[in-house]
């Protein structure tokens, strides 16, 4: 019997009522006239690249956006049927929706996504303060939120995630530790807790000097009492800045961070599916052209063979209390782990930022706070190592293992 292989999917919905001041995810306000020929487009593509994962199971799917709610139930049901009708779909799915709690607040709307196949909500709480959404150009307010909330369980949809933000303009640590306890108080299966980036291109980014962001310093100071408490509370950190009760972490997530493959769909969707990571452009009209018959344009298209993963397998796996892994990194590879990484990872527990747990190396809270730093001296590990065993075969110095 012939083992099919796991695939994530991603549907990208761009639509949304009104872009936040700090996002620059590919969204398009204000063109609810366009969103029957993007969904029709969809089910096209869809129905089309079918074929292409006849030997996978559907495992996860995740609409994100955007705001996926927006589209409406009907829409969304219309996509996922197609999903389900033209790939093969395991029993268990996580089928995961992105929601906005204004467009989440009709218990019966979710019940129908429910009953059509959707099984985890992820709401985008962000604050529990009416003034900070006002402030980060969200159209919610926190009683928007208590009823989307009660209204998912009232839908009797059972994996609830809240996506929050620290380090909003003004933001102090106890109004922080306010909104996460107001966050806590619903209690959601899984919380997504993300510091503030304040990216270029964005309204955000024009007043970041008088915008009253909270400091480096501020902002570590509320990640790592977010780790604390949510321990607390039954909350296992298992990614930098994600946190789930046993069992509940973010399957589909996890695809991304453990490089297992996913296919995307959607104007700016990503894909790493057959050995090819691609990106579509992000250009809604160019897509909705190409699902029904014209050529579609990428931003990305690289094949990448599984030997030559080895950074990316560095920089995601770093991210995970799962950690890295060095029989994982030995099968994989072909290379050995210790005289490569150990020197570095010796330094990195002497400071606090590193554990090894059953011969498994992971950050600690202190360590998440500069792991863009710790990945960068695991990068250059990696490197040195690649420069070495190059000069050496240059040389014909056949003294040095080469695999």
């Amino acid at each position: 019997m012939k083992i099919r292989r796991p695939l994530g999917l991603y549907v990208h919905i761009p639509f949304c009522k009104s872009k936040c001041v700090y996002c620059d995810f590919y969204s398009l306000p204000r063109s609810e006239d366009r969103m029957d020929a993007y969904t029709d487009a969809l089910c096209a593509h869809l129905t089309e690249a079918a074929p292409l994962a006849a030997s996978h199971t559907v495992d996860t799917v995740y609409f994100g956006g955007g705001t996926p709610s927006y589209l409406g139930e009907k829409r969304l049901c219309k996509i996922l049927k197609v999903i389900e009708k033209r790939y093969q779909v395991a029993r268990d799915a996580e089928i995961t929706l992105e929601a906005n709690p204004d467009s989440a607040g009709d218990w019966k709307a979710l019940r129908a996504l429910r009953r059509c196949g959707f099984n985890r909500i992820s709401l985008g709480m962000q604050s529990a303060c009416d003034e900070e959404l006002r402030t980060i150009g969200r159209v919610h307010t926190m009683e928007q939120v208590q009823q989307a909330a009660e209204a998912a369980r009232k839908a009797k949809i059972q994996n609830l995630s809240l996506d929050l933000i620290y380090g909003l303009p003004h933001q102090t640590q106890e109004r922080w530790m306010e909104n996460l306890a107001a966050a806590v108080a619903l209690n959601p299966e899984h919380l997504s807790c993300y510091g503030l980036k304040v990216e270029e291109g964005t309204p955000l980014f024009a007043i970041k000097d008088t915008a009253g962001l909270p400091g480096d310093e501020e902002q570590a100071d509320m990640y790592l009492q977010t780790v604390e408490f949510l321990k607390q509370y039954g909350y296992e950190q298992y990614e930098i800045s994600n946190f789930a009760k046993p069992g509940r972490e973010s399957r589909h997530n996890l695809k991304y961070w453990k490089l297992q493959e996913y296919a995307g769909f959607g104007p700016g969707a990503h894909s790493d599916f057959g050995g090819v990571r691609y990106a579509y452009e992000k250009d809604l009209d160019a897509y909705i052209a190409a699902a029904h018959g014209g050529q579609f344009r990428f931003s990305e298209n690289t094949v990448i063979p599984p030997r030559d993963r080895d950074v990316e397998w560095v920089m995601l796996g770093a991210r995970l209390i799962s950690g890295l892994d060095p029989k994982d990194y030995e099968a994989q590879f072909r290379r050995r782990f210790d005289p490569i990484f150990l020197p570095f990872l010796q330094k990195c527990v002497a400071a606090g930022y590193a554990v090894s747990e059953n011969g498994v190396w992971h950050l600690t809270p202190k360590g998440f706070l500069v792991s863009n730093q710790i990945i960068g001296g695991l990068l250059d590990a990696q490197a040195a190592e690649k420069q070495r065993r190059a000069d050496a075969a240059a040389r014909g110095d056949f003294r040095v293992n080469l695999d």
